[in-house]
C-alpha cells in the first residue's frame, strides 16, 4: 500500500507547503524523503526544519486514515504544536477537507469560526434563548442552525426565513438508562424539542419550504461508557425512520452532539473510542440501512474527548490556613477553572517536584474568590505542601479558560502552549487591569487603571 499512501500524503504535503514541496516518497520499510520545488534529489525528512517535519507527519497520518480506516475516528492530538499561522491557516484548511467543522453556540463563536475560515455546513449553529444578532450572522454564514425550541421555528422565519436545511434538538425526557443505569435526567434539561413538538416542527419547517433535515440529541455529559453513543445512537436513527416514514421528510444527517467523555480520576477506565465508533456502526447498519437511509450522514461533537486530557490548570501556592481543616491558598481560582465549585468535579492535582512523595496529608485546595465553593479539592491526601509549590490541576483542555470570568474583579490568565520540543509559547497573555476596566468608559473617573 505504499505508493497509494504515498501519493495521498504528496497531495496533502503539496497543499500544506503551498507547493513547495511537490514529492513524497515512502519505502518500503516507511521512511520518508521529500524533494522541494528547487531540489533536483530527494532528501531524507531528517534533514528539514521541525515545523516541515510536522507537516509531513500530519500530511502522512492523514493520508494513512484515509487509505486504511476511512470509517474511523480520526483524534488529532499534538499535531499542530510546532505550526506558524501559515502552516495553521493551512492545516485548517486539509481538516476542513478531511470533514471537520466547528460547533458554534453564540455570535463571538460564529466570528471565530468565520476568521478560521469555516463557513456553510462547516459551522453547526446550536443555541438557546437566542438573540436575534446570532441568528442573523448564522444565517449570514450559511451554517446549519439548529433549533432549540418550538417556538424558534417562528422566530426564526420571522427573522430571516427558514432555510433549506434546518435542524432541530431532541429531548426524549424521563431519565437516560443504559443497562438499568440512569446516566442523566433530560427531563429537567431546559434544551430540545418534545417528541410531539419535534414531529408537529417538522411538518411547520416543510411547509415553509425546509427540504432537508437534521436531527441533534444530547442526553448525558461526560459519559465513560462504551454504550452511551451507541444507545444514543439507536434512539436517533429510530427516530429519524419514524419522521421519514410519517411525515414524509428528507433526514440528510444526525447529530449525535457530545457526552463521550474522559475519566478524570486516573485510576479509572477510559472510553474506548473504536469500540464505541463500531457499535455506532452497527447501529447505522441494523435501522438506517434497512430503512433506505444508508446516506444519512451522522456527525459527532467530542470537544471534550479531544482537548480536556492536554489542557492543565498551573498554580503556585500562596498561603496556609489551619483552622478546623488544612486549607492550602492558590492563586487561582475557579474564575480560572470553575467544573469544582460549579459541579464539585474531580481535577487530579500533583505537586511538581513531589510527584513521587507519600500522598500523607489531607487538604482543601482553595482560591481567593469570596465563595466558600471555591475550591479545586477537598479532603484530598497529597503529599506535604509548601509555600511556594507549583500545583498542576490535570484535564483542563476543556471547559477551563472557556469557562472563565471576572467575578470579584478576578483577572483571568495567560494561557501557554507546551510544545513538543519542551520549549513554550505564549498564544494567549493574561488578562490586566486595563483590560477590565477599558468598558468603564462612561466617564474617565478610572483612566489612571485602563489607559
Amino acid at each position: 500500500f505504499a505508493p497509494r499512501i504515498s501519493k495521498l500524503a504528496q497531495e496533502n504535503f503539496s497543499k500544506l507547503t503551498g507547493g513547495r514541496y511537490q514529492k513524497i516518497t515512502l519505502s518500503d520499510d516507511l521512511s520518508v524523503s521529500t524533494s522541494a520545488e528547487n531540489e533536483d534529489i530527494l532528501r531524507s525528512s531528517q534533514w528539514r526544519s521541525d515545523g516541515t517535519i510536522d507537516q509531513l507527519y500530519l500530511s502522512l497520518r492523514l493520508a494513512v486514515a484515509g487509505e486504511l480506516t476511512p470509517d474511523a475516528p480520526l483524534v488529532l492530538d499534538d499535531a499542530l504544536v510546532r505550526f506558524d499561522d501559515t502552516r495553521c491557516a493551512a492545516a485548517m484548511k486539509i481538516l476542513q477537507e478531511e470533514g471537520c467543522g466547528v460547533d458554534c453556540s453564540s455570535l463571538t463563536e460564529l466570528m471565530m469560526s468565520d476568521a478560521c475560515g469555516f463557513k456553510g455546513s462547516d459551522i453547526m449553529f446550536s443555541s438557546n434563548v437566542t438573540p436575534e444578532e446570532d441568528m442573523l450572522k448564522a444565517r449570514e454564514l450559511g451554517a446549519y442552525i439548529n433549533l432549540d425550541d418550538f417556538t424558534h421555528i417562528e422566530f426564526l422565519d420571522k427573522l430571516c426565513g427558514i432555510p433549506e436545511t434546518i435542524c432541530c434538538r431532541f429531548n426524549p425526557g424521563g431519565h437516560f438508562e443504559i443497562e438499568t443505569q440512569i446516566m442523566d435526567n433530560p427531563g429537567e434539561a431546559k434544551y430540545g424539542f418534545t417528541r410531539e413538538q419535534l414531529f408537529e416542527g417538522f411538518k411547520i419547517l416543510k411547509a415553509k419550504g425546509a427540504k432537508y433535515f437534521g436531527i441533534h440529541s444530547f442526553l448525558a455529559s461526560n459519559t465513560v461508557s462504551n454504550a452511551y453513543y451507541p444507545k444514543l445512537a439507536r434512539i436517533l436513527f429510530e427516530l429519524a425512520v419514524e419522521l421519514k416514514n410519517e411525515i414524509g421528510v428528507e433526514i440528510k444527517f444526525i447529530n449525535l452532539s457530545g457526552g463521550v467523555g474522559i475519566a478524570y480520576e486516573p485510576d479509572k477506565p477510559q472510553n474506548d473510542i473504536f469500540a464505541i465508533g463500531e457499535g455506532v456502526h452497527k447501529a447505522f447498519d441494523e435501522i438506517l440501512v434497512p430503512a433506505g437511509m444508508g446516506d444519512v450522514a451522522i456527525f459527532t461533537e467530542l470537544g471534550r474527548y479531544i482537548l480536556a486530557p492536554y489542557g492543565h490548570l498551573v498554580t503556585t501556592v500562596k498561603h496556609f490556613k489551619h483552622t478546623y481543616k488544612e486549607y492550602v491558598g492558590v492563586d487561582a481560582c475557579a474564575a480560572n477553572l470553575m467544573r469544582p465549585a460549579m459541579y464539585g468535579s474531580y481535577h487530579h492535582i500533583t505537586v511538581l517536584g513531589k510527584e513521587d512523595a507519600p500522598c500523607d496529608h489531607k487538604y482543601d485546595v482553595t482560591g481567593g474568590l469570596c465563595e466558600n465553593n471555591d475550591k479545586f479539592a477537598i479532603d484530598r491526601m497529597l503529599p506535604e505542601i509548601e509555600i511556594g509549590d507549583i500545583l498542576a490541576l490535570h484535564d483542563s483542555g476543556a471547559h477551563g479558560f472557556a469557562m472563565g470570568y471576572n467575578y470579584n474583579g478576578k483577572l483571568r490568565s495567560a494561557e501557554v502552549l507546551l510544545k513538543e520540543d519542551g520549549s513554550t509559547k505564549l498564544i494567549r497573555r493574561a488578562e490586566t487591569p486595563a483590560d477590565y476596566f477599558r468598558t468603564f468608559d462612561f466617564s474617565g473617573i478610572l483612566d489612571k487603571y485602563s489607559k
